[in-house]
């Protein structure tokens, strides 16, 4: 089977639909040699390319935004006429072409917290039409239960097109190098309003002056990385590797993810898987990927943020040892596998 990968995310920031790509077609290229995995990366710009990739060879955003406008060049021309199946990683301005996909939808967060949003940002979100792509799909994905149903509630899709396949943990290797920040709680992930970035350094401040004995290291870029910038105790490190957040993984007392929404929340459950628990805001995805794994509190509390950073280190064996099953890249490969199958017939 020849798949079209809409690997776009690849070329630019290293961010959460970055790293689901690259780790589920790298999954998905080691579990099933026999297929081939075209990844469409706009640009120039050089990329880790885990299958055959194919680059259009204007600029992504004019390649791009022309396809949205005037529905040409095609995904499935640029990958290759002989493709059967797509794949959209995440909803963006694309012209498939004719041939079935399968779009996987992490959020509703544009829709649910649109002033988080820059304009740019929501005039990108009206060009590539969500809505409308999941409509045409021969499936959509989401990672968790609550995104399904929030799709189904909101866009009125076909519940037996709606499919949850829940992203991997990669499991853990051995940190390199010696732990360079002492006691510290670690924030991982971008730097934009919907994550409460702000929110996390009061909180922060507040759990200091009651005693806290660590610094807060965030790994992470975004348009609110100014306010966390020289704030006393807090390293901003900006983009990491994945060997340097193994190790901050490994030494933090806590991973902390104080979000107003989150379709899955990937860095706690790395952190869990390397021994390290969680603070986060009391969503409903949690209740699936958490349960018991985590301290919680009520999204935007910061006083109940700040008592959870103080009590944290005194729970870790009790949160440690309610750790859930964690998911692999495997397991989730092997369900995308089979939906792409039955999508291209």
């Amino acid at each position: 089977m020849i798949v079209a990968v809409d690997a776009r995310a690849l070329a630019g920031a290293p961010r959460g639909v970055a790293r689901y790509t690259r780790e589920l077609v790298g999954a998905l290229a080691a579990a099933f040699p026999d297929d081939e995995y075209r990844l469409v990366v706009p640009g120039r710009r050089a990329v880790d390319a885990l299958a055959a990739t194919v680059r259009p060879r204007p600029p992504g955003r004019v390649v791009h935004g022309v396809a949205a406008v005037a529905r040409r060049p095609r995904l499935a021309r640029l990958a290759g006429r002989d493709a059967r199946v797509a794949w959209l990683p995440a909803p963006a301005p694309v012209a498939v072409g004719d041939i079935p996909y399968v779009v996987t939808v992490h959020d509703l967060s544009w829709e649910e917290r649109p002033a988080d949003f820059t304009a740019y940002e929501r005039a990108w979100h009206a060009l590539a039409r969500p809505r409308a792509l999941a409509r045409g799909a021969a499936a959509v994905v989401a990672d968790a239960e609550p995104t399904r149903a929030a799709l189904l509630e909101r866009w009125r899709l076909d519940p037996a097109r709606v499919r949850v396949v829940s992203p991997g943990v990669p499991a853990p290797a051995a940190p390199r190098g010696a732990n360079r920040f002492g006691r510290y709680v670690l924030y991982v992930g971008a730097l934009e309003p919907r994550k409460a970035p702000e929110l996390l350094l009061g909180a922060f401040a507040r759990a200091r002056a009651r005693g806290l004995d660590a610094d807060l290291v965030v790994a992470g870029t975004g348009r609110r990385a100014r306010a966390l910038a020289g704030r006393p105790g807090v390293h901003l490190l900006g983009a990491v590797s994945d060997a340097e957040l193994e190790g901050l993984y490994t030494h933090a007392l806590a991973v902390v993810l104080p979000s107003w929404l989150e379709g899955y929340g990937l860095p706690p459950l790395e952190a869990l898987a390397r021994g390290t628990p969680a603070i986060v805001a009391d969503l409903p995805v949690y209740d699936g990927t958490l349960g018991g794994a985590a301290l919680r509190f009520a999204p935007g509390d910061a006083a109940a943020l700040a008592d959870a950073l103080v009590r944290v280190e005194g729970e870790r064996e009790r949160l440690l040892a309610a750790a859930p099953p964690l998911p692999s890249w495997a397991e989730a490969a092997e369900a995308l596998r089979g939906i792409l199958a039955a999508a291209a017939g």
